[in-house]
């Protein structure tokens, strides 16, 4: 391989060239505050030796005694930084001088560029001075401007030395950084390009750079990659016969490999599932291969159709694909896209006359920072063989741990769907209570499941366990249905009491919770005034922003929002600049505050005033106690809730015991 001229040669050119000159502009920038800063340090000495001498001249001037004047200033000399001493009355007429050292030559464009000579004008006064005081005389005093000059011509050389050095240093490590990152690169791809043997042009796959996995090179080995493939293929029909492999357009083994390298560099949590289809293997010699050739690209295109966006299909032989999982990162999740793959590779498939039901065993392995890419790849295809020994149609991890655990995970999710098909979640009320004429103000919806025995309540880390499971989503909406359902029953009999459902940070953030919420509010044809949303405020929101940007729409709506647990999370008061900005109606003092009152009140006086200062409803949770009661009805909070007043109980017996009046509780 030859060259005409290196790249190297060419981009320290380059570089020099730019170094030189941004190098040279910071030189002379340092040049002329070094010189600046010199001649205010010559000024300041030419005014303290002038202010020295200034009172005994001005007394020699007054007595009109000038030699005693001449010998004052010759007392000057030694300091051997004034060259010349003049003595200049105010009507410009020069009365004495005095030069200590002989004029030497500067150059003019010295003296210009840098203002030489460097002087100074000292007013002499008579020593009785009247209020308004004229000047006797002026003494000027002139700074050795040949010192100037040797001082600028010793920053010059310091400075071209200086420039020099850099500039090569610069130039050598900038150029050493781009042969690193650049040319080292590409020199070794040409020189792989160019000792290839015509026999293995066809199909050839470069290596992924090390360090160049997400950069134009990687961009460049990758798209020569798939090129090659297609080259290949387009080989292989040429020479095809009817046993040979169907070959898809996917990636191949060499870019698996590229991407599990780059996973394992930046140490990536993720799953590899190899998918081991035994229908494209069995077929071999019995389909024709135009048949072989539909059934691949069809499983293709229903493997692809579960997949998200971040994650990547290759085919590493005639049989064999490989999922590289980005994001999953628990196994339990990895079992749900295996089968969810298992699932579309199952339905039947009509393959020109013939009916087929494909089958395929699916091998699992999971990166926590600990293996290697090739170890990583050896564990699912392990799997898959162990899946494989198994029957048909299973699905295997690397690690029995790990399968037990995904076993259990989905066996908590069937439960809380079946649960939920089952009627076993119920909504129960709380009651909030005025606090000064101890009337129903509102009521909270609370999710309640029933137990084997027949009770109802919520299990500790019942929410958790639904928000693992990824069905915070599908409950929250049924409980927000089953309230709407409720407060249009109520609406229907005159009853328009509010009422109050959370709403978790993942149903808020969820892409379709305006469009539902507003779809429910016309369905069931309530007030939109009369349903509240809590936005559950202990579990954080991340962007404070964008909950502004979906909660005001549905303010609009005239529904109202409330903020839960105020305090313990986003909008609490570590972050009360956000709270100008949230479209708020209500806001809730956790019970964490309320449990300490009286005695701790600090926190929640601080919270009534700034809820005061923006003019919000304000609701106490947790009351417990008579004294905490008295404390914050007379403090100014409004609504009351907990179980001083009442428990949760079911939405009929609600009815019963607060809303046997239907018109106490219609508006006005």
């Amino acid at each position: 391989m030859r060259v005409s001229r290196s790249l190297t040669i060419k981009q320290m050119a380059m570089v020099s060239a730019v170094t030189m000159l941004f190098v040279f502009i910071f030189c002379v920038i340092l040049l002329f505050h070094s010189v600046q800063q010199n001649r205010y340090n010559t000024a300041s000495q030419l005014e303290s030796i002038a202010r020295s001498v200034r009172g005994p001249l001005s007394a020699a001037i007054l007595k009109g005694d000038i030699p005693q004047a001449e010998t004052i200033l010759q007392g000057i000399q030694p300091a051997g930084i004034v060259s010349r001493a003049d003595v200049v009355l105010p009507n410009q007429f020069q009365a004495l001088r005095m030069s200590f050292i002989p004029e030497r030559p500067v150059p003019m464009m010295i003296m210009r560029l840098f203002e030489l000579p460097v002087q100074i004008s000292l007013p002499v006064y008579s020593l009785e001075r009247p209020a308004n005081p004229q000047p006797l005389a002026y003494l000027v005093l002139q700074a050795d401007s040949y010192r100037m000059h040797k001082f600028v011509m010793s920053w010059i050389s310091t400075l071209v030395t200086t420039y020099l050095l850099l500039t090569l240093m610069l130039t050598v490590a900038l150029t050493w950084c781009i042969n690193r990152l650049i040319v080292h690169p590409l020199r070794r791809i040409a020189r792989e390009l160019n000792d290839l043997s015509p026999q293995d042009q066809v199909g050839h796959q470069l290596p992924l750079p090390r360090l160049h996995h997400d950069d134009e090179i990687g961009m460049l080995v990758r798209s020569y990659n798939i090129n090659q493939q297609r080259l290949l293929r387009q080989h292989d029909e040429l020479n095809s016969h009817a046993t040979r492999f169907p070959v898809s357009e996917l990636p191949n083994k060499a870019f698996l490999m590229a991407m599990l390298e780059q996973a394992v560099e930046r140490q990536q949590t993720t799953a590899l599932m190899v998918v081991a289809c035994e229908t494209l293997q069995d077929t071999a010699g019995v389909l024709k291969e135009s048949q072989r050739e539909m059934l691949l690209l069809t499983l293709v295109e229903k493997i692809k159709s579960v997949l998200a966006p971040r994650m990547s299909l290759t085919q590493v032989s005639g049989y064999d694909f490989v999922i590289l999982a980005h994001g999953v990162k628990e196994p339990w999740h990895a079992i749900t896209l295996g089968q969810q793959v298992l699932t579309v590779i199952n339905e039947r498939l009509p393959i020109q006359g013939i009916q087929l039901r494909p089958s395929a065993s699916i091998g699992i392995a999971m990166y926590y920072g600990d293996l290697t890419a090739e170890q990583l790849y050896r564990r699912a295809f392990s799997a898959a063989f162990s899946a494989r020994r198994k029957g048909k149609n299973q699905i295997q991890f690397f690690e029995p741990e790990q399968m037990e655990k995904a076993q259990q995970r989905l066996t908590q999710e069937s439960d809380i769907l079946t649960a939920l098909d089952n009627n076993h979640f119920a909504i129960w009320l709380q009651p909030q209570m005025s606090l000064l004429t101890g009337r129903v103000e509102s009521a909270e919806a609370l999710l309640r499941v029933q137990q084997p025995d027949g009770s109802w309540e919520l299990p500790d880390g019942l929410i958790d366990d639904i928000e693992s499971c990824g069905l915070m989503v599908t409950v929250g909406h049924w409980v927000l249905e089953e309230s709407c359902r409720l407060l249009s029953a109520w609406q229907e009999r005159g009853i328009a009491l509010p009422l109050s459902v959370n709403l978790s940070a993942l149903q808020l953030m969820h892409p379709t919770m305006v469009s539902e919420v507003l779809e429910l509010i016309n369905r069931y044809r309530i007030k939109p005034d009369t349903l509240i949303l809590e936005i559950t405020e202990s579990r954080r929101i991340d962007d404070p922003n964008e909950a502004v940007a979906i909660l005001k729409p549905l303010r609009n709506a005239g529904i109202r929002i409330a903020l839960d647990d105020f305090g313990m999370g986003y909008a609490g008061l570590r972050q009360l600049q956000h709270m100008k900005t949230l479209p708020v109606d209500v806001l809730k003092i956790d019970k964490t505050f309320v449990d300490g009152l009286p005695e701790d009140s600090s926190l929640v006086q601080a919270i009534i005033q700034m809820a005061r200062s923006l003019n919000l409803t304000i609701i106490a949770e947790g009351i417990e106690t008579d004294t905490q009661r008295d404390w914050l009805a007379e403090a100014g909070v409004e609504i009351g809730q907990g179980f001083l007043f009442a428990r949760a109980v079911p939405s009929d017996q609600f009815e019963q015991r607060y809303l046997t009046d239907a018109r106490h509780h219609e508006k006005a």
